[in-house]
């Protein structure tokens, strides 16, 4: 996969702007989707510079965001990045924070500034997660009911409730953390692939919080992608393999083993994908700190129903 975009056009961040933020959109064959996110971005009172990364399979989306005022560097990978996508835009950045969307998603006046002013305040803090609201309705997206509820307990020196997930479309990262932890992993690609950062940034001592203040808009446009459940399932397995114990990963190989044998719908694919990463995934493993594991656990607990007490003395060898 290509790691060097090649540069397109290149203008200027719009006079007057907050000149702490910018804001990294990832794009793939919808551009009307992505000039209404960045209409909505323009008219921001932030005036965040934007980067939009394109990953297109020809010039339309360039030729209809040429000369955006939003648009102060598009890039253009030689072959689909997914999520890397980010990490492209999060290199080519100037700003010591990046704020993420989609082409199908952007952010609520003031949350930008309000997300700067956190990230200035609180120096330990690496990711923050915002609240997302869906559709014309602005209906509560169900993660956000997760978030709010994380067992995690409170750090005096982060703002809001210190989680391990986040929507990758509705988050605002340090640069400098996000760059250090390495930022989304190339074996994941694309599809639940939030996870597998926030343990790599907790796990070098940067804060990841909800703060549900911040306010993410997503109308999101099922037509035209189809897969993401099969990712999903594949990079949850990954994702236990590279990081957690060996008895967790099992159980989430397992899990997707029983699923493929009963013919679930993308499981067998997931399953094939999953071998066939095995290799790569077990050369890249380390073990995530006492102190990451044990909230990854609490938050297990909490994905399965039980209590968010204590973890077991299940060995994590």
């Amino acid at each position: 996969m290509p790691t060097e975009p090649v540069l397109g056009r290149v203008g200027r961040p719009a006079a007057g702007g907050d000149r702490r933020i910018a804001v990294a959109v990832i794009t793939r064959d919808r551009a009307a989707s992505l000039l209404r996110t960045l209409d909505a971005l323009a008219a921001l009172p932030e005036r965040p510079p934007v980067i939009v990364v394109d990953n297109s399979r020809d010039d339309r989306t360039r030729r209809a965001v040429r000369g955006h005022p939003a648009v102060t560097r598009l890039l253009r990978p030689t072959a689909n990045t997914g999520a890397l996508g980010r990490n492209l835009a999060v290199r080519h950045a100037r700003t010591p924070y990046v704020a993420f969307s989609d082409d199908d998603s952007w952010w609520e006046p003031g949350s930008l500034a309000h997300a700067a002013d956190l990230l200035d305040r609180h120096p330990r803090l690496g990711l923050l997660a915002a609240r997302t609201l869906v559709g014309d309705e602005a209906t509560e997206d169900p993660l956000n009911a997760v978030l709010a509820a994380s067992p995690l307990p409170p750090e005096p020196d982060l703002p809001g409730r210190p989680v391990l997930g986040f929507l990758g479309c509705a988050c605002v990262v340090r640069r400098e953390a996000f760059l250090a932890a390495g930022g989304f992993h190339p074996l994941l690609f694309f599809g639940g692939e939030e996870t597998l950062l926030a343990y790599d940034l907790a796990a070098r001592g940067w804060g990841v919080a909800y703060e549900p203040a911040l306010r993410a808009r997503h109308h999101p446009e099922d037509r035209g992608r189809s897969g993401r459940p099969f990712l999903v399932r594949r990079n949850h397995v990954l994702t236990t393999c590279l990081r957690r114990p060996w008895p967790v990963a099992l159980r989430a190989a397992t899990a997707l083993a029983l699923a493929a044998a009963r013919d679930h719908p993308g499981a067998r694919r997931a399953l094939r994908e999953t071998l066939a990463r095995l290799p790569a995934t077990l050369a890249r493993r380390h073990r995530l700190p006492p102190r990451v594991e044990h909230a990854a656990r609490l938050l297990d607990r909490q994905a399965a129903g039980g209590p968010a007490g204590p973890a077991g003395e299940e060995s994590v060898a």
